[in-house]
C-alpha cells in the first residue's frame, strides 16, 4: 500500500473501458432489473444486448444502486495499491449509490484501518460524471494528496454541463417520469427534446424536430456555455444510436478545439428511462 489516491466510481459514469485500464479506476456495477433476472451494468450485459431486451420488452426494466458490500469490496482492492480512496457517485437525486457509497465508508473504517476514504457526489451522471472522475484519476495519477484531488473535483463539478437529446418521451412517459400528453406532443410533432442535466437536476430546454436540428442545437449550447479562448473535454454519448453519436463527435472536432473528446455508450441504468436512440454531450472548458 502506497500514499497514492485511488479512484472508485460507478457504471453509470460511462468511462470508455481503456481509460478505466488506463488509471486503474475502481468501476461499481450498477444493477438493472428485467423481470425476474437481475444484471451487473458493464459485467454481464452489454449495451447492446440491453437494448434489444428494451424493445423487445412488455415491461421496462427497474435499476437499483449496489449494496454497501458491493462497494465496500471495491474499497477493499483499491486499498492494496493506496491509502488514500476518493469514490465519485452519480447525483443521489437519481440514485442511492451515494449513501451506498457513505455507509460503505463508515463499515471501512473498521475492516480497512489506515485506509482514508472520501466520497463526493458528483450532482450529475452518465458523460458529465465521467468527466468528473477522470480529471480525479489524472490528478491522483500525477501524485497528487487526497486534498488536491478533491479540490480538483469540486472545481470540475462546477464547470461541466451535460445536454441529452432523446429520441422520444415514450420511455420516460412509460416509467412515470413525465406526462402522456408530453408525449403524444412529441410523436405527432416528431420532436426530439433537449434535456439538460446539471446540480442533480434534469430540466427540459428546448425541442428541435430532426435528429439534425437537435446536433445543430447542441453545437449552439455547447459554444455558449464553454469559455471561450479555452480547450474543451468533451464526452459524446449514444443510446444504441452509434452513427448519430459519430455525426455528433465530428461536428464538435470541426467546431472546437478538443484536448478530450471521446465516444461512449449510455449505461443502461440511464437508458432505461431514456429509452434507445439518444445522444447527449458532456463537456467543460480549461483544464
Amino acid at each position: 500500500m502506497t500514499d497514492k489516491v485511488a479512484i472508485i466510481t460507478d457504471s453509470v459514469a460511462c468511462i470508455p473501458r481503456e481509460q478505466v485500464e488506463e488509471y486503474g479506476i475502481e468501476v461499481v456495477p450498477v444493477q438493472v432489473i428485467f423481470g425476474e433476472k437481475t444484471y451487473q451494468d458493464g459485467i454481464d450485459i452489454t449495451p447492446g444486448q440491453f437494448y434489444t431486451l428494451l424493445r423487445q420488452a412488455k415491461r421496462l426494466p427497474t435499476t437499483a444502486a449496489s449494496l454497501p458490500g458491493s462497494v465496500l469490496e471495491a474499497y477493499r482492492k483499491a486499498s492494496q495499491k493506496a491509502s488514500h480512496i476518493l469514490c465519485i457517485t452519480l447525483s443521489a437525486k437519481f440514485s442511492g449509490m451515494f449513501n451506498s457509497a457513505t455507509i460503505a465508508a463508515n463499515m471501512a473504517r473498521e475492516t480497512l484501518p489506515g485506509v482514508d476514504i472520501k466520497v463526493i457526489d458528483s450532482q450529475t451522471v452518465a458523460a458529465a460524471e465521467g468527466l468528473v472522475v477522470l480529471a480525479a484519476a489524472r490528478a491522483a495519477a500525477e501524485g497528487k494528496s487526497l486534498v488536491e484531488v478533491t479540490e480538483i473535483t469540486l472545481d470540475i463539478m462546477k464547470r461541466v454541463y451535460m445536454f441529452a437529446a432523446l429520441d422520444t418521451l415514450y420511455y420516460l412517459v412509460k416509467g412515470g417520469r413525465a406526462p402522456k400528453v408530453a408525449a403524444m406532443a412529441s410523436s405527432l410533432l416528431k420532436i426530439k427534446p433537449i434535456l439538460t442535466i446539471r446540480n442533480g437536476e434534469a430540466r427540459p430546454l428546448t425541442n428541435p424536430r430532426t435528429t439534425t436540428g437537435a446536433i445543430k442545437r447542441m453545437i449552439e449550447i455547447v459554444e455558449k456555455k464553454m469559455v471561450k479562448g479555452q480547450p474543451l473535454h468533451v464526452g459524446v454519448m449514444h443510446a444504441d444510436a452509434p452513427d448519430k453519436a459519430v455525426t455528433l463527435r465530428n461536428e464538435i472536432a470541426r467546431h472546437f478545439e478538443c484536448v478530450e473528446l471521446y465516444i461512449t455508450e449510455f449505461t443502461p441504468v440511464m437508458g432505461a428511462h431514456t429509452g434507445p436512440g439518444l445522444i447527449a454531450v458532456a463537456f467543460y472548458s480549461g483544464d
